[in-house]
């Protein structure tokens, strides 16, 4: 088995590298990391972001877990979609051929979000891929409805003028430019708590700066309407929720709606001063969280005590 070579904060080298095919033969490229045979988690990143996003928790976990990253859609080293589609259904497609390519029948897996990355779980939810590999789920910084109305990155006051400027944000076309320490204020702003710290706010700029802006543009489209409350309540797979106390993108009201809403919650997390990147911002908690929810449902004690608890509910 190859080694995980790590050199400062550079990402995590893969084990193996596969593409999985989407339903509509969009391609999308997965990175796998750790022993085949430890227990699997599998990661999905949020708008604008890409598989490096998750590079804090691959080192933490890949000695002892088999770890499933991959680009969503327009993302990173994943392409733009064959047919140009970008939606909520594409995002369910696409973790299902991920979940297919690199878990055996059966198998299950921890399965985490980020943002985009749990809308993701959420469109996901009623999948056949999911029930059959999901053992548990992690949502980080995320929302199922009414984003634009709960952002607080503009700061005015909150109703349909505030609403359709977020929206325009969401959705405009404007280069990001390069990460200068001008673009990465306004980053810090927007997507991280106060205290975080130059190195971390610095690996988010150059994630987020990397985006192609077709990708960016259209996922904000979608972002802006935004509704996966049915998701949500079809999630019935044990789930914790994690959010930051100064997440202006997806603000706490979220987390707390998701949470409630929850068939089988395993409660809210929230870290008081992080933002929108927890990941980044709070890796410890998030590894923490992950390996917890590894260790209590993917073993095979683990996942008869979940069955358990389900029939008591």
């Amino acid at each position: 088995m190859s080694r995980l070579l790590h050199r400062g904060d550079a990402p995590p080298v893969p084990v193996r590298e596969l593409t999985a095919v989407s339903a509509d033969g969009s391609r999308i490229h997965v990175e796998l990391h750790g022993p085949d045979d430890a227990p699997a988690v599998v990661l999905a990143h949020g708008w604008t972001c890409n598989t490096h996003f998750w590079a804090a928790q691959v080192r933490a976990l890949a000695a002892d877990h088999r770890v499933v990253v991959y680009d969503q859609r327009g993302h990173g080293r994943t392409p733009e979609p064959v047919n140009g589609v970008y939606s909520t259904k594409a995002l369910a497609d696409d973790l299902e051929a991920v979940l297919r390519a690199t878990l055996a029948p059966g198998r299950k897996a921890v399965l985490a979000g980020h943002s985009m990355g749990g809308m993701t779980l959420m469109a996901a939810a009623g999948r056949e891929a999911v029930r059959e590999h999901g053992a548990a789920v992690l949502l980080c910084s995320t929302g199922s409805a009414r984003l634009t109305a709960e952002s607080t990155v503009l700061p005015i006051r909150a109703g349909a003028l505030r609403t359709r400027l977020t929206a325009a944000v969401l959705g405009a076309r404007a280069p990001l430019g390069p990460v200068t320490a001008v673009s990465k204020s306004v980053l810090k702003y927007a997507t991280m708590g106060r205290g975080s710290s130059p190195e971390r706010v610095d690996i988010c700029a150059r994630i987020v700066h990397a985006c192609p802006r077709g990708a960016r543009v259209a996922w904000g489209r979608v972002l802006a309407g935004l509704d996966l409350q049915a998701g949500v309540r079809e999630l019935r797979l044990p789930t914790a929720v994690i959010a930051g106390t100064e997440d202006r993108l997806t603000p706490p009201v979220h987390a707390r709606a998701i949470e409630a809403a929850l068939p089988h919650s395993l409660g809210l997390t929230e870290l008081t001063g992080m933002g929108h990147m927890t990941p980044v911002e709070a890796p410890e908690v998030v590894t923490a969280g992950l390996r917890r929810l590894a260790e209590r449902y993917v073993t095979v004690k683990g996942a008869a005590q979940a069955v358990s608890e389900e029939e008591v509910a």
